[in-house]
């Protein structure tokens, strides 16, 4: 069998696989369009990514080897992971917040991306003997941007700074140096109840240096002073929350140590006013001398609970008069004593009069006894001169 002419080599037939070559490159020249290799060299492809980079990427009959560029999300994984490694960069614009990690920041945001944000400070001093300490108050789950500086006269490379929540050791902060301050930051959200407390920074160096951020729910106000009431009366007990909503109200009666909830449905003698969603109040109807005690009133928040006690006195009508009787009882005993002072001094004095009386009447009895025996001799004499 003879090769057709014109494909004859310089030996013999051409082989196969060049036969095979020559002719989809003939096909491709009868189409117009260039031959493309099916690998793109790395420089053209950054070339290509860079000029149509606004454009989507689709990809199709990709094979398993890895790229030798790693994708946007690749690199944010990557980065999220190593995130409490420090982080050098290069020709970063001015306007770039030197604490801020962009690939976690901008996770984090559009995760939570409803969320708002709540941004705190502390300042420290190195030569401070009192930590500082801030209370926050939080009613809803936020993203949160703790911020603590200090300001240091010696090198700040000789500071240790670490993050804890209670004794547990946080990770993925950032700090940052700026002249002799040094900032340290903590981003993260609170969702639920759990991740309330305390979150503290620390600056280790000569002496350690500590600040604390205190999370917790609003606080509920009710009366200080216990509220005093009379048996048969009704009375209304208020609590109240200041710039917050919470989500529900619950009434406790403190039987002892116990708390019972109040339930309105199954008694008549209570009811509940929920006109406004930051107070309550629970009205009290024909009190009686076993409703005094401890009521608690009781707002649960998206991220915990709160309560506060309010002192209820019922007294019976009988308790007013008791000092009015004491009173009575006193001036009593009193004109008593005084009757039986003057009873006493009158028979005293009696007593005096009636024996200076007695010895008046026997120093008469005494003269007139002492008369008749001076007379008897003088009679004596008489009679004997007239004889």
């Amino acid at each position: 069998m003879r090769a057709p002419s014109g494909l004859l080599g310089p030996r013999g037939p051409l082989p196969l696989a060049l036969l095979c070559l020559l002719a989809a490159a003939r096909g491709s020249l009868a189409d117009g369009q260039p031959t493309v290799s099916p690998l793109t060299s790395v420089p053209i492809e950054e070339e290509r990514l860079t000029k149509y980079s606004n454009l989507s990427l689709e990809s199709h009959n990709i094979p398993p080897t890895v790229s030798p560029l790693t994708s946007v999300p690749i690199e944010e994984e990557r980065i999220t992971k190593y995130s409490n490694l420090s982080l050098e960069s290069h020709n970063i614009p001015p306007t770039a917040s030197p604490l801020t990690s962009l690939p976690i920041r901008r996770e984090m945001m559009t995760k939570y991306s409803n969320l708002s944000l709540e941004s705190h400070n502390i300042s420290l001093t190195e030569h401070s003997n009192v930590p500082v300490e801030k209370n926050i108050t939080l009613e809803r789950p936020s993203n949160i941007e703790l911020t603590c500086q200090i300001t240091i006269s010696r090198g700040v490379n000789s500071v240790n700074v670490t993050w804890k929540k209670g004794d547990e050791l946080l990770e993925n902060y950032l700090t940052n140096a700026t002249g002799c301050i040094l900032y340290a930051q903590y981003m993260f959200t609170i969702i639920n109840s759990k991740q309330m407390g305390s979150y503290s920074c620390f600056f280790g160096g000569e002496k350690e240096q500590r600040g604390t951020f205190n999370f917790k729910v609003p606080e509920i106000h009710g009366k200080n002073k216990p509220l005093i009431t009379y048996v048969g009366d009704s009375t209304v007990l208020m609590c109240k929350c200041q710039h917050c909503s919470p989500l529900h109200w619950t009434w406790y009666h403190s039987n002892g140590s116990v708390q019972v909830p109040i339930d309105v449905q199954m008694s008549e003698k209570y009811a509940i006013n929920r006109t406004n969603a930051n107070e309550t109040r629970l009205k009290i109807m024909q009190l009686t001398e076993d409703n005094q005690g401890s009521y608690w009133c009781h707002a649960v928040f998206q991220l915990g609970e709160s309560e506060e006690r309010v002192q209820l006195v019922v007294l019976s009508y009988l308790v007013p008069l008791k000092p009015f009787l004491g009173i009575v009882v006193e001036v009593a005993i009193l004109v008593a004593v005084i009757l039986l002072c003057e009873t006493y001094t009158q028979k005293k004095k009696k007593h005096i009069d009636d024996g200076k009386e007695f010895e008046q009447v026997e120093q008469l009895k005494s003269d007139d006894t002492n008369g008749v025996e001076n007379n008897a001799p003088r009679h004596r004499k008489n009679e004997s001169v007239s004889h």
